[in-house]
Formats: structure tokens, sequence, C-alpha cells
């Protein structure tokens, strides 16, 4: 069996800033290693649904520790809107630039790893929570932040989440992609 990931440009995709992608994920404690998947759909900045390669097992997942702005007019943009003082038009714009980060660098068909903490499994709404591992190593959650294409967020908390801060806040300090 031929394994044929499809996965983004090189010149693209932007790497890690860390040098060692994605192996201090694997490295938590009571993280559930999930290989085999693929992306089916990129719903927003920090939402894909899955299927599992083998048993064709479906999943929504929430990208942990990060929030990317909206694609659709909604309550939850509604209440951007007011915690940030940008517009819901602008806000929209940002969630589209997201949107199409993730779809370059994580496009329908690429095959993952899911990464969940056990002691973190899901959202508010059950959803599955996870890091997400590309083909190259690279940790889709990791690089949504050090581009600037989210926020870190406490609301979908994780181990990583003092690291994600940082380099949030070094993606808002070098006015990095919706910064």
């Amino acid at each position: 069996m031929k394994y044929n990931a499809i996965s983004a440009n090189a010149y693209e995709m932007e790497s890690s800033t860390t040098g060692n992608g994605s192996q201090k994920y694997f490295q938590i404690k009571n993280i559930h290693q999930q290989p085999f998947w693929i992306v089916e759909e990129v719903l927003d900045g920090d939402s894909l649904k899955i299927k599992q390669e083998f048993t064709q097992e479906r999943r929504e997942i929430r990208l942990y520790g990060l929030d990317a702005p909206e694609v659709h007019f909604s309550r939850k943009m509604r209440e951007d809107e007011a915690k940030t003082g940008i517009s819901a038009s602008l806000l929209l714009q940002y969630g589209l630039q997201s949107l199409d980060y993730v779809l370059r660098v994580c496009p329908p068909g690429t095959r993952i790893t899911v990464l969940t903490e056990l002691d973190n499994r899901t959202d508010f709404w059950l959803r599955d929570l996870a890091y997400v591992i590309l083909p190259n190593g690279d940790c889709l959650n990791e690089l949504l932040l050090v581009n600037g294409w989210a926020k870190a967020s406490q609301n979908y908390f994780c181990t990583q989440l003092p690291y994600f801060q940082e380099i949030c806040r070094l993606a808002q300090m070098n006015k990095l992609g919706i910064y």
C-alpha cells in the first residue's frame, strides 16, 4: 500500500519556531496519540472535520489553546465585536484569512496525527479537543499562533497554554497575520 499524504507546498509552509517540531507534544503527560486521521473539511481557523483512515470513523475537532476569528456572522462574532471593539465585517475578514491559512497548510486530504490530553478531552459543545500534527512534523495549533492567525485562549485549556500565550504575544509584537 502506497502512502500518498497530501500536504502543503513546502514553499507555503512556515515551520515551527522550536526546531524540534512536534516532539514536545508527544511528551505531554497523559497524551493519547491517534495516528491515521485524514482531514475531511476545514470548518474555520480552529475546527476541522476528520475521518479515521481505516475505520472511517468521523469526528469534529477543536484545536487546543487557541481561538481564531469566526467565518460566519454569529452570536460569538457579536461577542468578539463587543470585546475587541473591532467591527464584525473586519473580524469576518480576519476569520477568512485564518481559514485560508489553514487550507494552505492542512488542506482536505491531509493525513494527520491527533493528540489528545486525557485530562481535558472535550470542549463545552463536546467537540474533541486536539493538537494536530502535520505530515512534516509541525503542530497546526502552534503554526496558527506563531504566524498570527489565531490568539491563545484559555477557553480551550491545555498544558501548552503558557507557551501558546508566549508565541501569540510574539506574533502580536511582530504584527503577523491578523495583528
